[in-house]
Parts: C-alpha cells; structure tokens; sequence
C-alpha cells in the first residue's frame, strides 16, 4: 500500500517538473500558517470533530511567461511543489506531514489565485484495533491527500517580498486502500508571506499568437485500470481489482473534449463482501452465488493542460447484480500523454462522495 501511494506522489511530481520551458526560468517560495476547523462530512466521525486544527503550507513555484502555448492559453500559471505540515489538535487523528505537486492559476489582473494541490501524506496515529480503534478516519499511516487555496496574492510589494491571504481546504483519505477510511476535510484560514526568489526582477509576458483551430475525427480509447481496495468492513482483507474501459472522445477545442464510453469491472473485494453478507447476514437477502462483476456506461470531459489532463466522467451500472454503493459511479483524475498515442492515469473511482478505490491504469487513443 505505501508503495502504491508514493507512486502516485512521484507521478504527480514528474507531471509538474516536466513541463518546464527552456527559455524563462523563474522560481517562488511562499509560506502560509493556517488555522480553522475538521468539517462534518460524516456523522460517522462526529467524536474526532473537536479542536481546531493548524499548520503551515511551504511552496516552492516556478513561474510560466508563455515559452509554451499551453502557458498562455491558461493566462501563465505557476507549478511547483508543496509541503503541508498539520496539526490535528485531537490525539485521536494525530499529526499529517504532506508533499505535494500543485498549479497555481491567477485571475482578476493576477490579484486572485487559486491552487489545486494532490500528493502523499504520512499520519502519525492511524486506526488500531488494539491502541487506537477510535480514529476510524485514517486506516493507513500513508494516505492520498489534496488541497485547494484561495488566496488575494500580491507579490513584490517590496524587493520581491510580497503578501497572501485566503481559505484553504485540505483533504485526506487512503482511498479505501484500506479500512477504515471515513477520512477527513479541514476548512481553514490561512495568511503568510510570498519572496521572489530573484529580488523582484520584472520578465515581460510573452503575448499569445494566433488561436489554432483544433481539428479532430472522433478518437478511441482503450485503458487497463488496476489497484487494490477493502470493503468498509473492517479486517475483510484487501484484494485486487482490475477495470477494462473503452470509449470514444470528440475534441471541442485547444482545452477539452467529451467522452462517452463503457467499463467492466472485476472488483475480488466483492467477492469476498458477498461471501461474508451471504453466510452471516440472511435477513440481507443476499446469495453467494451473486456475480461480483459490474458493467457501466459514462458520459465524461478531459481539460488538456500541455501532455496532461484532467479527467471526469459519471457512469450508471447497466449489469448491477450486487448493490453496492448505488448504480450511479463518478471517476476524476490525471493523464499524462507519451506522445500521441499511449498515456498512463491515476483516477479516483467513487459513489458519491463514497471512494472505492484508486486506479492505477495505461491506455492507447487511437
């Protein structure tokens, strides 16, 4: 599982680092403390809503001046990366040390900007059955986290020192790797300084050129997706699930495209979960022989950002044997293009705000 996780990290990281130009090269660092409050997504976790939690976020950017198109056409983010330290203020969750890879994009004259961060995080004090079985928000040690900010960002006020402020919210889970996994959101206020690593030094932006027109026939995808996860039982065992999707994408332009396609899934903790609700549970009305295996159509959008992607889609189960989590499934996560044919992904599969698991996966678009 932790070899899972830091995959992920790397992955994310290399996406970051590997997109930087040649031309303009000019670097950030930020530090922000931040105070505020665990939300109460889930009355399942109503004891560990206690204190309130605090830290700090330290950042490292490297600033975009349009050497590239893609800098430009998203009006010349940064990215970097980030550490997050926090703490819980509840013995029972502990503390969480995070790194992450994270794009900063401006807005309004560049006074507004707004951060999306995904990485690795490590708790200190996760669920035990014998020392610490009330943390039922954290079943691992090493857990999927992403923050978001929203700050008034105001840089080289004075000889490249400059100010921020805002609201940030912090996200951990391990994705139902593991069992439990409740997981934990914290709103927060955060305030703290902005330096300019080169002084203050002012680089002009290079305009946009011309807008291309992006032409493209239908495309066909096929993706093999696979991972582990755990049923929300706790102690069920974790077992490994592989997922076949194929579907068909329309480019709507240089940002994005629709998709409409189908999944197969073969999900083993099903398996399992089926076999324990069968023999202990009768009045579920559940028969072992149930077929663990699901079959899902889905509509979905990819927001292109240079090679990578965001990916989002929402399915329906055409073939549901089992009821597991409701017929309705949503997917969201990243793509990294190696050339134009063969891209790897890390996605989200979940019902609702429910994750079933983290899907590792490669695919060809043809």
């Amino acid at each position: 599982m932790r070899q899972i996780f830091l995959f992920c990290a790397l992955l994310s990281l290399s996406i970051c680092v590997a997109q930087h130009g040649e031309e303009i090269k000019k670097y950030t660092i930020d530090v922000s403390q931040f105070y505020g409050s665990v939300l109460l997504h889930n009355p399942d976790i109503s004891h560990l809503v206690s204190n309130h939690p605090a830290g700090f976020i330290l950042s490292y950017n490297r600033k975009t001046y349009g050497s590239r198109e893609w800098e430009a056409l998203y009006k010349y983010p940064d990215y970097g990366a980030s550490f997050i330290y926090q703490n819980m203020n509840n013995e029972t969750l502990g503390n969480n040390f995070g790194v992450y890879a994270h794009y900063n994009f401006y807005f309004f004259k560049r006074n507004i900007q707004f951060r999306i961060g995904q990485g690795l995080a490590y708790n200190t004090n996760p669920y035990d059955k014998n020392t610490n079985f009330r943390n039922n928000a954290y079943g691992s040690d090493f857990m999927s986290s992403t923050y978001l900010m929203l700050n008034y960002h105001k840089e080289n006020i004075f000889k490249g020192l400059g100010f921020k402020a805002g609201v940030s919210v912090i996200h951990y889970s391990n994705a139902n790797v593991r069992a439990p996994n409740t997981s934990t959101n914290t709103f927060a206020f955060n305030a703290g300084l902005v330096y300019d690593l080169d002084g203050g030094t002012e680089v002009a932006y290079i305009p946009a050129g011309p807008k291309e027109k992006v032409t493209e026939p239908v495309r066909y995808n096929l993706a093999l997706r696979s991972g582990i996860n755990e049923s929300d039982i706790i102690g069920s065992g974790q077992y490994g699930f592989v997922v076949l999707s194929g579907y068909a994408d329309k480019r709507l332009g240089r940002k994005s495209a629709i998709q409409l396609g189908a999944d197969v899934f073969f999900s083993n903790f099903l398996k399992e979960l089926i076999r324990f609700q069968g023999t202990s549970f009768p009045e579920m009305d559940v028969n072992i022989d149930d077929d663990y295996r699901r079959v899902g159509l889905f509509v979905g959008h990819e927001l292109f950002i240079n090679r990578t992607s965001i990916v989002t889609q929402l399915g329906y189960y055409v073939y549901y044997p089992f009821d597991f989590e409701g017929r309705v499934y949503n997917r969201v996560g990243m793509k990294r293009y190696f050339g134009d044919t063969v891209f790897g992904a890390v996605t989200l599969k979940s019902h609702g705000a429910a994750a079933e698991g983290v899907e590792f996966g490669i695919g060809i678009r043809f």
